[in-house]
Order: C-alpha cells, then structure tokens, then sequence
C-alpha cells in the first residue's frame, strides 16, 4: 500500500448517518483530511464532535457534480458513498469517476452481481455491506468459547482459537512460546495467569515457558475433515438422542399439553373431535360386542369402522332391517355415523389450511427448539439471517426467533418461534441456553431483551446490537456482563481501512478490540516493497497469514520471516487499524537490539552462520561473511526483538554461539 503521497491525499465521505459518521472518526486516527457531504442538515449528530472532525461539511446532493466540486474532489484519493440508497451510491460514483479518473471508490451496496460488474468496468473499486462485514462478528461472540474467529482462504479453513493452558495441558512446564509458531500456527497474543488484560501483537517474550493459568490467542490452520467428522457424529448423536427422548410414553401427556398450547383454532378443534370420535369408536366396538356375543371381536371393530366412514347405509339401507338391533343402540350408530362425517368435514378443513398456509409448496417441517446448549437469535433482519447462517455452518444449535415468519425456505434448517420477542423467551428453553443474540431494529428493545434474559439465565452469554455509540456505553453500565456491538461501528472500519486500497476479506473481534483479515497487492515504491516479513510483522504490527508469488502462483500459509516482498506480490495479514495505519504512513518501530557473534565451532559453521545472518537480518552477504571472519563481533544491524531472537536460534542450529544485547548498552560500549 503506497504512502500518502502530496497531491490527491484528502477523503470524501458522501452519507453522514451512523455509518458515515464512524468512517469519519476512523479516518482521522490515520491523520487524514476528511470532507464530507450530507443530503439534510442535521440538528443531532450521534457522534457530537463530528463537526470538529470534518475540514469541509456540505449540504446537498452528491449526484451533483457542483457539490462534489466544492467538495474538493479532485484533491480526493477516496471517494466513501454511504447513503442507505443504493442508487444514490452508484450515481455518485459515476459522477465522482467522471471528475476524477484516479479517484478510490468506496460504495455501500448489497447487489453482488452488480457490484462485480462495476469493479470490472470501474476499476479501484470496492463495495461492502455493513450487515455482512459485521455478521461474522456477532456468530464468533454468540459462540462464547475457545473460538474467536473462523474464515476461509484459497479453499483453507483458518480459525482463531483462544487457549486457556490447564496443568494437564501438553504445553504446559514443556514449551516456549516461539516453539508454537509453526507452518500450521502463528501466536497472536499471550497472556499471563496474574494479567488480567490481554496483550497485542508480538507483546510477550519469544522464551517465556508457557504455565498454568496462562491464556493464548492464536491463529491456525484446521483440519476440515475432521472437524466435519466429528460434527457428524454430534449430530447423529442428538438425532439418537432426541428419537430416544421421543418415544418415552411419559413425555406424550407433555406434548399433547404443548400442542394445545402452541396449536392454532382449527388444531385444538383437531384435538378435541380427535378425542371425542375416538370415545365413541370404542363404545361402539364395546356395545356390539356385548349385544351380539356371537360376533367376533374384529367384526365389532370392522360395523364401528363402517359406522364412522359414512357406511350408516350399508347396514340399516334396506326398508327392513337385516338383523334385530335395540332402539338405543340404532339411535347410537346414528350418532356415531354422523360424527364422523362431521369429524371427515372437520379433516378436509384442517387440510385446506395447511395445503394454502404452505403456498402449494413442500416445505421441510421445521426442527424443535433445542433443549440446551444453543444460541438464541432474536431478530431476523438482514444482519440476523447473516449470523444464522454462519451459525448454521459452524454446526451450532440454535433457535430463531422473529415477530413475523419467514418467506419460502429461508433458513428452513433452523428452528423458529413467530411472535412477540418477549412472549417468545418462554418458548425457547432460555434457562439452558449457552448464548443469547438480541439483533431487533430497536435498540430500547434489545436492552429489555437483555435484561429479561440475564434474569431468566444469568450465566449466559448476552451479545446485543446497538447502532447509537452512545447507548453502546448506557449498556456496559446496565449489563457489565453482556456484550454491545455496533453494526455500523464494526463495518466502519472495514470500509475506512478499505479507502486506503486495502481489500478486508474479515473482521474479527480480538483482545477488545477489532482486527481485520487485510489483502495488500505489493506495488511500487509502497511501503512494503522490498521489506523482509521480519520488517512488515514487527515494525507495523501486523501478522503475514498468506504469501503468494504473482510469478510462481504459489500459496504459503504462515509464511516465514526471512521472505522478502516484490513488486506484484499477494499478501494477506492481520492487523487492527493502528496497524494499517502504521503501513499506510511507513511508519516502523524501533530496532532496538544487536546479535553479538562470539564464535562458531569450524569454518563451516561460520560460512552457514554468515548465509544465515544474511537471510534473517536482510544485511548484505559480505557483510555478514567480514562479520564471521573476525570474531568475536557485533552484528551492527539493529533487529526488532522477535526478528533477533529468531536469529539466535537459527544460529544455535549451524553450531555458532551467539547472544543478544540491546542496541542502547552497545553504543554506551
């Protein structure tokens, strides 16, 4: 990604509501200029200092080419459109394309198919919708377990994982923590068990032996097949389970209970014929039976039958009867025959309703709530469907619940209570459920979801949607345990990442904090060309996942330190926003320690010693072969602390001694 270079530095954001408002307070943390054009003057701002933030503010219409102009477009290197209209959006990138060729186009929009097709004809496009940017984020916090972040790349499933070390854990007294960075896994953070708070990238000691108590985030690659495998077992396992559960004669009282309680009119009007025409069934075979003993017990079964089915003409027809039968007991077949055309009338009526209420399609019936150990969403909007079907990919039980149902065969695969949100918290087993997702529109009616859940089961784990940042912080005070994240807040830093040219494949959230999956196409005279992955990971603050070659095609997940970036090269890292902007400015952390070479142990050990100082450290080859030459001596080519310590082990591998020491004790020497 190149410097901000002088000419076109300055960004536009065009759509000034929450989102467009979150975009301008993360540009200005990269030290941007920021214009922005709103269509109505506001007389509240959900960000109050937004004014402040802004070096021009118009009013108007930013289709109009007149506006755009007095918006300083042409000094633009980025051009946000953020209105909740779509249209709007992609006339005013036509409009900013055509006053400015080289303008980076940044749209919010949901049409896929045409998004692809303006990238193909615009080009330096991009353009996210916040509802998906932000969905991953709400399934990974529903979760509330080891995972933190799950996301595909090339085909490869890489997950997030945060590890809490027990004393019976293989690593624990047994490993150092550099020792887990390999080809398949990479460190993010590292906590102690005395800290309470979490530490960034790089922020713990490559030699720390990892003990008891300690917690680590860190990123691998997972083994999909098996992790299919064992969901399938899960799976069967419950199938097994809840048939078993089914066929217990005790919980039938129960779930004729439920039907009547859940069931519509016409079901309980079911239920109710349903018993009483059975009553009667049985009475008939009885009353034969013990007015003609001469008749078998399957013939008393097979007149009642008849009597029901509408046969009341097959029997007593004829002008005389075909047999003697007592007064009572032909007034009983009549009403016994009439009931049950009422009853058949009854059953057409109940068919219709299900044959129109289905629309004339064969929909899947709808699995049962889950009985424990599920997520509970709420609100099924854009943003919910997402996170459902997320969920739903990552084999976690969970339970919709919506004011309306949904159309066709949306999440079909999913269970869902229709009704009041409130009413519905008693119909979805929430004293067992592992998480709780509150996602309505209403942000007043997402916390008294809350409150009501944390009440209902307080150990669970309560994620809740809010857009106002402000009502984020009323609800940390009111729920301390619960967790308040904001759609537009959470997609606002993809799309103010994305104005700098970055293309944000993921979002995570990380040590309280977001961290975005960021692809770099290396160009030249950028700052990252020419760096080792050494410089890029530890002078900006970022972790390289993926490397790829433009001229091999070659994809190397957890890539090493010593490769060095060319021109055309694919890079994809994780980084929060300070570290994009430490590579969107150029701007490194110190190198602050020195490798001191005392000796090697023979004239092989000191040529391989000096090929692999040049590798890892990046100085020239006869550099580092004059260092060898003439030991003991100093590397004088300051390296970042995990770049050193990486060194120091690769140089104990090829039998040479060394040790580090810090650049400030060196030059005190």
């Amino acid at each position: 990604m190149a410097k901000v270079e002088s000419g076109a530095t300055d960004v536009l954001v065009c759509g000034l509501g929450i989102l467009g408002q979150c975009c301008v307070s993360f540009l200005k943390e990269f030290g941007v200029t920021v214009h922005g054009i709103e269509a109505q003057q506001k007389t509240h701002w959900e960000i109050p200092e937004l004014p402040n933030l802004l070096d021009t503010l118009l009013i108007g219409d930013c289709r109009q080419t007149k506006i755009l102009e007095q918006a300083k477009i042409r000094q633009c290197r980025t051009i946000l459109l953020l209105s909740s209209d779509e249209r709007v959006n992609i006339a005013g990138a036509f409009a900013a394309r055509s006053l400015n060729p080289q303008i980076r186009l940044v749209i919010r929009s949901a049409q896929e198919n045409l998004n692809e097709t303006l990238g193909q004809h615009l080009g330096n496009f991009v353009a996210f919708e916040p509802s998906v940017i932000s969905a991953s984020a709400f399934a990974l916090a529903a979760l509330g377990d080891e995972t933190l972040g799950l996301f595909n790349l090339e085909g490869q499933l890489l997950q997030v994982l945060q590890l809490v070390i027990t004393s019976n854990h293989p690593w624990c007294n047994r490993r150092l923590l550099y020792d887990l960075n390999t080809s398949r896994r990479r460190i993010l953070s590292y906590t102690k068990a005395e800290e309470s708070t979490s530490n960034g990238f790089y922020q713990w000691e490559p030699d720390a032996r990892i003990e008891a108590g300690d917690r680590i985030v860190c990123i691998e690659i997972s083994d999909t097949a098996i992790a299919s495998s064992s969901a399938s077992i899960k799976y069967g396992r419950q199938i097994r389970s809840r048939i078993h559960i089914a066929i217990k004669w005790q919980n039938l009282r129960q779930l004729v209970v439920r039907l009547w309680l859940e069931g519509s009119q016409t079901q309980r009007v079911i239920i109710v014929s349903s018993c009483i025409l059975l009553s009667l069934y049985l009475s008939g075979v009885l009353l034969y039976k013990l007015q003609y003993p001469d008749i078998g017990l399957q013939d008393a079964f097979n007149v009642s039958m008849v009597l029901i089915l509408g046969g009341y003409d097959n029997l007593f027809g004829q002008l005389k009867l075909p047999f003697p039968i007592p007064i009572w007991l032909h007034l009983f077949s009549v009403i016994l025959s009439m009931a049950g055309t009422v009853f058949i009338g009854i059953l057409y009526a109940f068919l219709t309703e299900k044959v129109l209420s289905a629309r004339f399609q064969f929909l899947q019936r709808r699995p049962r709530v889950p009985k424990t150990n599920h997520v509970v969403l709420i609100g099924l909007g854009r943003v919910g469907k997402q996170v459902a079907t997320l969920l739903q990919k990552l084999k976690q039980p969970l339970v919709g619940v919506n004011d309306t149902d949904l159309e066709g065969d949306t999440l079909s695969r999913m269970p869902l209570i229709v009704g009041n949100s409130q009413n519905a918290l008693k119909r979805v087993n929430l004293a067992n459920a592992k998480s709780v997702v509150v996602l309505t529109d209403d942000e007043v009616a997402n916390l008294e979801i809350g409150l009501m859940a944390q009440v209902i089961n307080p150990v669970c784990n309560l994620v809740i949607s809010t857009v106002d940042p402000g009502f984020s912080k009323n609800i940390a005070h009111l729920l301390p345990r619960a967790r308040a994240l904001g759609v537009y807040a959470l997609a606002a830093e993809a799309f103010a990442a994305a104005a700098f040219g970055e293309n944000i494949l993921e979002l995570l959230h990380l040590n309280n904090q977001t961290t975005l999956v960021t692809e770099y196409h290396v160009q030249a005279g950028d700052s990252l060309n020419g760096r080792l992955l050494a410089e890029v990971a530890y002078g900006y603050g970022v972790v390289p996942i993926l490397h790829q070659r433009e001229a091999s095609k070659s994809t190397v997940f957890m890539p090493r330190d010593d490769i060095r970036l060319q021109v055309s090269d694919r890079l994809i890292v994780l980084a929060t926003i300070e570290g994009l902007q430490n590579v969107e400015q150029g701007k490194s952390s110190i190198r602050s320690w020195l490798v001191q070479v005392e000796a090697a142990s023979s004239q092989e050990a000191a040529f391989d010693g000096a090929m692999t100082i040049a590798r890892i450290s990046g100085c020239s080859i006869p550099m580092t072969q004059s260092l060898m030459s003439n030991l003991p001596g100093t590397l004088e080519c300051p390296l970042y602390k995990h770049q050193a310590q990486h060194l120091l082990y690769e140089l104990t591998r090829v039998r040479v001694n060394a040790r580090l020491i810090l650049a400030s004790e060196f030059d005190s020497q």
